[in-house]
């Protein structure tokens, strides 16, 4: 916090020096850092710069934006025995001008110390404080700008409006800009952004029709703020009634659109733009990944490096958030290197994505790799390698990394403990987890969230801790939602409890009766009991509600294409040789002496041969027989599912990796199966 306490005390302004101490030509014919620093050794050699006029030029030409060197004008200003006001004043602008604000504000602390501020000093301390939100100091500064005698400087209340605009405390910048007696274009446009920025879009659009001129910007405000509330037809209005348009009220309503999920919309005022930049394709990218286009994403980031656009740290993480999506590999080794290529260092948010990148395409050790070779290792690189290493089934070693993560002394956040809690929950940890949960709330005050109960709810489901499940859902603070209550029913579906099973799935149709998975585990839990008629029942009632069971779909890549498959697929180029392997596959499996759990058959079949069948063709497995096909000796296979990988899949999958040492990762709906040497990863847990 800030002690403004103001000194009064008076200095004399500077007179210039004598001619002869240093030609005045020199400091007023320096054009570039090169020509000051010139004129700075000479003042040196020659006594000059003893000249406290001769200092300050110096630091004024350092700090002028055409040469901008900030650390030489702070070593100037260092070595001026006495700095007057427009120093100090020059060099607080320096720091805020080079983002360096928090900088600019100790400078400040100092300052009042020595002088009163004047109308120079406190639009750009005030700025400062705008930038890094600082409301508490910049109320402080307030008061100090009345108590001295600014309170009606149009430029100090002009600050004033737009710090409190940009912090979001729309009364106090109402109060200061209706105190002012004239106002300009800026400062209305300041005020309109604010409350939009707010969300407070009405009193925005007031404001708008009260303006006595509007600009660019008034229009693009509006636009915005409608657009980021999600209110987008009354963005359009305005945007269609716009007497010209600016590309930031295009990227604007394409934002708008994406945020609202309209993503053809969105794509056809793209194509509608005549001009666009970095910023109209990075809103692009990263709303069609925000929209589960990861396909359409990684398309237009490619038609991007086509048109000679160089990419910036926002469109990498755009294109390696989709490609984390589609389990891309080949593409996400391409865009690293890319990154590589432009010289983009991967450090910050772009470290975070491409460590998230690598474990959701199944490369761990590459994501460690990123994660080793971070210098300044931030909380969110380390809360992403601990979620990599949960989600593969390595919970010891993201538990490793936990509490060497403790030991720098970063302190954990809440999606640092669910990754914690995932990784113990994936392994079957049920005391640890406990452990966990216990140590978030009464080590670090976190209070749980919804995905945390949620990790603690379904570890207990998935040990047959039902009840215990049960209780604790009742006891949460905060309503279930349709994850938890589909944990307690998959819960009862695997260990035959049709009591909890039925009530869990009313109290789902309940929260979320669009819940497709509700059904199919219902009717699975039914067939497996034997219970037909109620099968039935539940088939009829998708039936009228208009709900179909999703089909099981398994994708792999190979040399840069994804090949999908479904159950029974034969539209692939290589169907032939795929079910010539999947014969092969099943010799080798019944010569290895596999009998396959055709309990995983959930239709009133009766005949054991045609179960059997069915389980040859899950989509898995078609896959596989491509993999074994296509993909080198001693690469391993990797195949994304978008269901649940079922038991007898599971067990011949162990079996396949071991009769053609091969290594299979697949990443299922929930986490990923490293099958390496008739072993998986999740020691026949998941």
């Amino acid at each position: 916090m800030l002690k403004l306490t103001p000194s009064h005390s008076l200095h004399q302004p500077l007179s210039p020096p004598s001619p002869h101490t240093l030609p005045f030509s020199l400091l007023q014919s320096c054009k570039t850092q090169q020509d000051v620093k010139r004129t700075h050794a000479l003042s040196l050699r020659t006594g000059a710069f003893d000249h406290p006029y001769i200092a300050s030029r110096l630091l004024a030409l350092y700090a002028d934006p055409k040469i901008n060197s900030l650390d030489y004008a702070r070593s100037v200003f260092d070595l001026i025995p006495v700095p007057d006001l427009v120093s100090w004043n020059i060099l607080i602008k320096c720091y805020v001008e080079n983002q360096r604000s928090h900088d600019a504000i100790c400078l400040f602390h100092d300052l009042v110390h020595e002088f009163t501020p004047d109308c120079f000093t406190l639009p750009s301390v005030i700025k400062g404080c705008a930038r890094l939100n600082a409301v508490p100091e910049g109320k402080q500064i307030h008061g100090l700008v009345v108590k001295i005698g600014f309170g009606l400087d149009k430029f100090v209340q002009s600050s004033l409006v737009s710090m409190y605009s940009r912090c979001g405390e729309m009364g106090y910048a109402r109060k200061v800009f209706d105190q002012m007696g004239e106002k300009d274009l800026v400062l209305w446009n300041c005020l309109i952004d604010g409350y939009a920025r707010c969300g407070e879009v009405e009193i925005a659009l007031q404001l708008f029709d009260e303006m006595p001129e509007r600009d660019y910007f008034s229009w693009t405000c509006l636009v915005d703020g409608f657009s980021k509330c999600g209110r987008v037809e009354m963005a359009r209005d305005v945007f269609d009634r716009m007497p010209s348009r600016n590309l930031v009220s295009w990227n604007a309503m394409i934002n708008g659109y994406m945020k609202s999920g309209d993503v053809e919309m969105a794509r056809r005022l793209f194509d509608e733009m005549p001009t666009r930049d970095v910023i109209t394709w990075n809103s692009m990218i990263a709303g069609y990944e925000f929209n589960g286009k990861f396909m359409e994403a990684l398309y237009l980031f490619i038609a991007m490096l086509k048109e000679g656009l160089v990419p910036n740290h926002t469109t990498f993480v755009g294109a390696l958030s989709a490609v984390s999506g589609l389990a891309v590999l080949s593409k996400g080794k391409w865009i690293h290197s890319l990154m590589v290529k432009c010289g983009i260092e991967s450090e910050g948010v772009l470290g975070t994505s491409l460590i998230e990148m690598y474990s959701k395409c199944g490369s761990v050790e590459s994501a460690l790799s990123v994660f080793r070779a971070i210098s300044k290792k931030k909380l969110g690189h380390w809360t992403a390698i601990i979620v990599g290493l949960g989600m593969h089934g390595m919970a010891e070693r993201a538990l490793e990394m936990f509490s060497e993560m403790r030991r720098t002394g970063l302190q954990p956040h809440a999606i640092t403990f669910l990754g914690v809690l995932n990784a113990c929950s994936h392994a079957g940890l049920v005391e640890l987890v406990r452990h966990y949960f216990n140590m978030m709330t009464n080590d670090y005050g976190i209070e749980p969230t919804i995905e945390h109960y949620g990790c603690l709810v379904f570890i207990l489901c998935r040990v047959g801790n039902l009840e215990e499940a049960k209780d604790i859902i009742e006891g949460m603070p905060m309503r279930p939602n349709k994850v938890i209550w589909m944990s307690l029913l998959s819960g009862s579906r695997n260990f035959g409890n049709i009591n909890i099973g039925e009530y869990a799935a009313q109290r789902l149709i309940e929260v979320a009766p669009e819940t497709i998975g509700c059904y199919v585990v219902l009717s699975n839990m039914y067939a497996a009991a034997g219970k037909w008629d109620k099968v039935s029942s539940i088939r009829e009632m998708m039936k009228k509600r208009g709900i179909k069971k999703e089909p099981g779909c398994s994708y792999i890549e190979h040399k840069g294409m994804l090949h999908e498959f479904i159950v029974g697929d034969k539209s692939d180029t290589q169907t032939k040789e795929i079910y010539a392997k999947m014969s092969e596959m099943r010799e080798r499996l019944k010569s290895a002496g596999h009998v396959p759990d055709t309990s995983q058959v959930l239709l009133c079949l009766e005949d054991e041969k045609e179960k059997e069948a069915e389980l040859e063709n899950h989509s898995e497995r078609l896959a596989i027989a491509f993999g074994l096909i296509n993909v080198e000796p001693g690469s391993p296979i990797r195949i994304i599912k978008n269901l649940r990988v079922c038991n007898d899949c599971h067990s011949i999958t162990k079996l396949l990796s071991d009769l053609y040492n091969r290594e299979i990762i697949v990443r299922d709906n929930s986490r990923f199966h490293h099958f390496k040497n008739g072993l998986c990863s999740c020691k026949d847990f998941w």
